[in-house]
């Protein structure tokens, strides 16, 4: 009679534990946590059936439900470096990434199977296909002066809302250099500095021309200048010389101050033929000079 009644508690405790260890594996698969920065995709038999987009705990059908995380941030991709061609047949290396994020959980699990390397395959092949498109209609020197805006605008555009049906958004696609292989850039260089130098050559000879039009026609201006200052200066030399004759004329008008006036002159005279070391003058009887001996 013991020996049943403990068989028969060890039984019931055997199922007690049994009953506890089952709640808790129930109660283990029945709730899942969502992390911060990140999805929480419940699926039932492959279907999604809701998704949680804040952190925190959940519960879902145990054994009947699967949860499913995805990245809930921002996320980068780096495009393989390409070699594409431009509009007038110039080759170039393009190196790109793709800045992009899940928008709909729903659709990115439905058109890509939640992964994030079939979403980074179908971002390499769309920006590919767009980044070819824009090079390919844009001459060398454009994409190279526009490639940190005008590029990657075009890329932006021509990709337009084509990941909308993935479930993807793409926020942006930036080029980390586009540029000339190795090998052709010594050529090209050689070329741009030749065309400098003749660009160059047709200023400096420009400049050279419009410097000798302009000397010539300073030149020209500064001969008239010149001439027209000659003029007026003979022009008032000569009223010069009117007035000191017509002032003379009015000082020596009586026969006393003509003959002092040509005394005055005869002296001035004089003194101007007496220079140097020799000193002995011979005149003529009749000079003006000598006439001051008498």
């Amino acid at each position: 009679m013991a020996k049943a009644k403990k068989g028969s508690r060890t039984l019931r405790n055997v199922l007690l534990i049994v009953v506890v260890l089952v709640l808790l594996v129930l109660a283990v698969s029945g709730t899942f946590v969502v992390h911060q920065n990140e999805y929480g995709v419940i699926l039932q038999f492959g279907a999604v059936v809701d998704v949680k987009a804040q952190p925190g705990l959940y519960f879902k059908l145990p054994f009947v439900q699967s949860v499913a995380a995805l990245p809930n941030t921002i996320l980068l991709y780096d495009l393989p470096v390409s070699d594409l061609l431009s509009a007038d047949k110039t080759s170039l290396i393009a190196d790109c990434f793709a800045i992009w994020r899940i928008s709909d959980p729903r659709l990115f699990i439905e058109t890509l199977s939640g992964s994030v390397e079939n979403a980074e395959s179908r971002i390499n092949a769309n920006v590919y296909n767009a980044l070819k498109t824009v090079m390919s209609s844009m001459t060398r020197d454009q994409i190279i002066s526009g490639r940190s805006g005008a590029v990657v605008d075009a890329i932006m555009a021509n990709i337009g809302d084509s990941f909308d049906r993935y479930g993807i958004s793409l926020e942006a696609v930036e080029t980390k250099k586009i540029d000339l292989p190795d090998d052709n850039k010594n050529a090209v260089y050689a070329r741009m500095i030749s065309e400098r130098n003749n660009i160059a050559a047709g200023y400096l000879a420009d400049g050279e021309k419009q410097a000798k039009e302009i000397r010539n026609a300073a030149d020209k201006e500064a001969e008239i200048v010149l001439a027209q200052a000659k003029a007026q200066a003979e022009i008032i030399k000569a009223e010069g010389d009117a007035e000191y004759m017509r002032i003379l004329s009015e000082v020596y008008d009586t026969e006393e101050e003509a003959e002092f006036y040509t005394f005055m002159i005869a002296l001035d005279a004089l003194k101007d033929s007496m220079t140097g070391e020799e000193k002995t003058l011979i005149l003529d009887a009749s000079s003006p000079i000598a006439q001051l001996f008498y």
